[in-house]
């Protein structure tokens, strides 16, 4: 069975009349002016938008954010059904009316493609200005549309392809193909972090690679594969150490896409413990089970790079990705015990659920050999970035021209991020009477001194930024917006858009 199994609808532009629009469901927008709901749709005519405003407030629907009422069509429209989403604001200062934010859109649109689980052609009728928000809209209605089914029992034989057509008229092809193309990689990242431990496992999230690889053949993307023999000869201890525990060995997976010409080169160093019982140092067995998603940051780096690839951007990119996975055993990693990272730095393991850490700095070493312009790492990696940002909120720490491009970049992209300091003082804490580090530090302030241990293995002078994306990666609470459940493809799409701007020759140095 395929790691990577979901297909997503199609997209369709909406006709400009979309009251004729060959549609089963047509989705509109409902905004708040001074209070009250307010349709608006440029593909609708007037007395339509009227008449769907009246019923909105018919059925009470205030036009809130998020928002969702499905109605039978006016006579006017020739959809069996309409269904009301909320945009909130609609009025900006004075007279003057404020285009619904990107960010807003996609939420809306994937509100809406959530309750629509049974509908073979949606069309989207939102108040869209520019490509830019035809591209939001259309990436949000694909994440929305997003079910893990993989290891379900099919109810019927038969399937019949989805469509999504969305309004942005006779030029809005350039931004559907490019929403497919993320709405793809994060669909498949979120593949990746739903898939039980008993599919996905070191060898087999590189045989993956390898088979993605192969479809992008004609992009110049390349897999190489540091099995766990090779790692124990070159001196990989962190991985080595981490995966002694389970009869699966790691992997070290290098993915690279390299176009002719390209000057800048991006590196991403993803935490791929594909699954995290603590080790010796074993978790409660309560949530146990989510530690199937703490290879998220490693699914991230690989679909983000696929997805650059598949743009075209003009940008080197490698993916280091490392594979590990975390089990108690006569063979494990023990409390006291010390490992020798890639390069030579030896760490003392006091805590052997602090594992993601060396695997990281085995990669990071590795990264660096390789000059990148730009070196970023993404972990789930720490409880207290959950503690200080919460499960929607990844924390980012580094140099600060790379840190503040990341946070830039998923600004953009609807990605909340925020930038973190790395205080001189918590190092401090991991200091070590028998290894150069040790793994562990003090619970204050845990993420800030995660990332100052990883920093440890960063050359002075590199451009590198670390990201914890331990609570967003993965959804446990209830869907919302674009969001189903389970995995949410974080940061993939902050990763495109940062390589989108590297490739312009934007300042992001040391």
């Amino acid at each position: 069975m395929s790691l990577i199994a979901t297909t997503l609808p199609t997209l369709e532009a909406l006709p400009d009349d979309a009251a004729s629009a060959d549609v089963d469901v047509l989705v509109v927008g409902v905004g708040m002016r001074d209070g009250a709901p307010d349709v608006a749709a440029p593909a609708l005519p007037n007395e339509v938008c009227s008449a769907l405003t009246a019923a909105a407030v018919a059925v009470g629907h205030t036009g809130a954010a998020g928002t969702v009422a499905r109605m039978p069509s006016p006579a006017a429209i020739g959809a069996a059904s309409v269904v009301l989403v909320g945009l909130g604001d609609v009025a900006g200062p004075g007279t003057d009316e404020a285009p619904a934010a990107a960010e807003v859109l996609r939420r809306a649109a994937g509100s809406a493609l959530r309750s629509l689980d049974s509908v073979q052609r949606v069309g989207i009728a939102f108040p869209v200005t520019d490509l830019a928000s035809v591209e939001a809209v259309a990436v949000g209605a694909l994440l929305g549309a997003y079910r893990h089914t993989a290891h379900r029992t099919p109810r019927s034989t038969t399937t019949t392809e989805r469509t999504i057509a969305v309004a942005g008229g006779d030029d809005a092809r350039p931004a559907l193909d490019r929403a497919a193309t993320l709405a793809r990689a994060v669909a498949a990242t979120r593949d990746l972090v739903n898939a039980p431990p008993s599919h996905l496992y070191p060898a087999s999230f590189a045989d993956a690679m390898i088979v993605q690889a192969g479809e992008r053949a004609d992009r110049s993307v390349d897999v190489d594969i540091i099995d766990d023999d090779e790692l124990r000869q070159r001196g990989f201890g962190g991985l080595i150490g981490v995966g002694s525990g389970s009869v699966r060995g790691p992997r070290l997976v290098r993915v690279s896409y390299a176009p002719a010409g390209a000057s800048r080169h991006l590196a991403l160093v993803g935490k791929g413990i594909t699954f995290d019982s603590g080790g010796i140092s074993i978790k409660p067995a309560a949530n146990m089970e989510k530690m199937k998603s703490d290879m998220a940051g490693a699914a991230a780096a690989a679909q983000a790079l696929f997805a650059i690839a598949e743009l075209a951007l003009p940008v080197r990119v490698t993916a280091w990705l490392a594979l590990a996975e975390n089990m108690p055993s006569g063979s494990a990693l023990r409390p006291s015990d010390v490992v020798s990272i890639y390069g030579g730095k030896t760490v003392e393991v006091i805590n052997t659920d602090a594992e993601g850490r060396l695997v990281l700095a085995d990669a990071l070493v590795a990264a660096q050999e390789e000059k990148p312009d730009l070196l970023l790492d993404l972990a789930t990696l720490t409880g207290a970035q959950v503690t200080a940002l919460g499960y929607r909120t990844s924390g980012v720490m580094g140099v600060p021209s790379a840190r503040d491009a990341v946070v830039r970049a998923a600004d953009a992209m609807g990605e909340p991020m925020w930038a973190m300091p790395i205080p001189e003082e918590v190092l401090a804490a991991y200091e070590s009477g028998t290894a150069d580090l040790k793994n562990v530090g003090k619970p204050a302030a845990g993420m800030l001194g995660a990332a100052a241990f990883l920093r440890e293995f960063v050359e002075e002078g590199v451009s590198w930024a670390h990201l914890d994306i331990a609570g967003p990666a993965y959804n446990s609470d209830s869907a919302y917006g674009y969001t189903p459940l389970g995995g949410t493809g974080v940061p993939v799409r902050t990763l495109v858009e940062v390589a989108r701007v590297l490739a312009d020759d934007s300042e992001v140095t040391a």
